[in-house]
């Protein structure tokens, strides 16, 4: 198989002017082109990314910061990000930080400084003013997905206003005894999302008029056995129990449904559950949700670095773009029991 070298030494130039030429440099005469094209048609070259990089300074590789890759909302963006990537003829290296505070610091201190990347996409982290001063250092793009980063362009939902759609979706079918499941206070680490869900639920409560009830409100760990215990207690109180349940996360919301179920009781009609994301098994479950749609959030991350890495593409000035969101409505969520309606006019 050929290199660029072989290519260079055909045409009789540097390594460096084949690669201006396969990248389209203007900075090389026609005649310097033609032999260079020449050269690739004769020995079948095929140019890889790390030739490719020695005129442009472009590697082809987009560095990605994830909390985790266990988890069923990050792996999505990642393979989002990755479609969008292979797409464009980008590669992607991947960095976790599920192991706290030590593996964090390498990532910020030598992996990120170290490795050959065009750019950056950090998926649900609130970067420190030093993590993000080391990044700016690098001189490369970021773009972030998840929530607000200061002079940082940023993809996210409105976490309040998501919330107060599906409380709102519950209010609507006659509910007043509404739950809510939110994080534990580790989740508000980045970006305050409990808070932010949980603020939603209640300025829906208080826009209809209906008492926020402190004793309905519980918290767990974004997974299905976290919603399943938090539902557990919620359910043991008595004439208090709730008629309806807004959860934070479906993963949670399917816990839910699994501890209505075992009482006993009948989902949509005597307990109503909405939660927030579409999960892979939300629809198996038949989940009223808000979904979200990670994948796509992972591609819009790319078409943003895209829009600065390609020369002639629109750049934003705006640094937040709001993703899309949608109710999706199915059996776990119905009318209120005759007992918890509300009287509307």
């Amino acid at each position: 198989m050929a290199s660029i070298d072989d290519v260079a030494r055909h045409a009789g130039v540097s390594t460096a002017t084949v690669s201006r030429v396969l990248n389209g440099k203007n900075t090389v005469s026609t005649t310097t082109a033609e032999k260079v094209l020449a050269a690739v048609n004769a020995l079948d070259y095929v140019m890889s990314s790390s030739a490719s990089g020695l005129a442009s300074g472009r590697t082809k590789n987009i560095g990605v910061v994830v909390p985790e890759l266990t988890r069923w909302y990050f792996t999505n963006v990642v393979e989002g990000i990755a479609s969008g990537l292979l797409h464009h003829g980008y590669d992607l290296t991947v960095y976790s930080l599920r192991d706290g505070g030590s593996a964090r610091r390498s990532v910020f201190e030598q992996s990120l400084l170290r490795q050959r990347v065009d750019a950056f996409i950090a998926i649900s982290q609130e970067l420190t003013n030093d993590e993000l001063a080391k990044l700016r250092a690098l001189n490369k793009p970021l773009v972030g997905v998840g929530g607000p980063l200061p002079g940082v362009h940023t993809l996210s939902i409105d976490d309040v206003a998501v919330s107060t759609e599906a409380t709102q979706h519950l209010i609507n079918l006659g509910h007043t005894r509404i739950a809510h499941i939110s994080g534990t206070v580790e989740f508000e680490a980045d970006f305050h999302l409990p808070t932010n869900r949980r603020s939603g639920y209640e300025a829906a409560l208080t826009a209809a008029g209906i008492p926020i009830p402190h004793d309905l409100q519980a918290a767990a760990d974004f997974t299905i056995p976290g919603g399943y215990g938090a539902t557990q207690q919620l359910l043991t109180l008595g004439d208090r129990r709730p008629t309806a349940i807004f959860v934070s996360s479906d993963e949670m919301a399917i816990g839910s449904i699994l501890a209505i179920r075992e009482a006993g009781l009948t989902v949509g009609r005597d307990v109503s559950v909405v939660g927030i994301d579409n999960y892979e098994l939300s629809d198996y479950f038949g989940l009223t949700t808000v979904a979200q749609y990670p994948q796509d959030q992972g591609r819009q991350a790319v078409e943003l670095l895209m829009n600065v890495l390609q020369p002639g593409r629109p750049v934003s000035t705006n640094l937040i773009t709001p993703l899309t969101t949608e109710l999706l409505v199915r059996s776990s969520t119905g009318p209120a029991p005759s007992t918890d309606r509300k009287t509307r006019t």
